[in-house]
């Protein structure tokens, strides 16, 4: 593969609980744990990040698609729920949900597009065989 583009970022401190940085600076954030984790709460955590990553990525991989097949997708959305649990081996794992919203299309087209994105998008190139992604259209 030739790289085209290498994201950089620096976590500090007490890890979820600590800080992340870019090496450019746009993102400088503080981590703290979700309560539902037994955290405070009150800042971000990696699975927000990684949620947003992601939405914007496949979002991104649709519009390439609707593109190449004439469809226009205006007023699209994706929204990315990222789970983190016990993964039954004394660690954890995650899981994602990709619900689509494409507006106008009829729900098969839209599952169809939403389907081929999944195959061009490179989060879920990556994560495949390594972690469950539902991918949804919106109803």
């Amino acid at each position: 593969m030739t790289v085209l583009y290498t994201a950089e970022a620096t976590a500090t401190g007490a890890g979820r609980a600590g800080h992340t940085r870019t090496s450019d600076g746009l993102v400088d954030l503080e981590l703290a744990i979700p309560k539902e984790m037994g955290g405070p709460g009150g800042a971000t955590n990696p699975e927000q990040l990684f949620a947003a990553g992601y939405a914007a990525c496949f979002h991104s991989a649709l519009q390439v698609v609707a593109r190449k097949q004439k469809v226009d997708i205006e007023g699209s959305s994706v929204t990315a729920e990222v789970g983190i649990g016990p993964n039954g081996q004394g660690g954890y794992g995650l899981n994602v949900g990709l619900v689509v919203e494409l507006p106008g299309l009829p729900n098969d087209q839209a599952q169809q597009i939403a389907e081929a994105a999944d195959a061009v998008c490179p989060y879920s190139n990556a994560v495949r065989g390594n972690i469950d992604i539902d991918v949804r259209v919106a109803a």
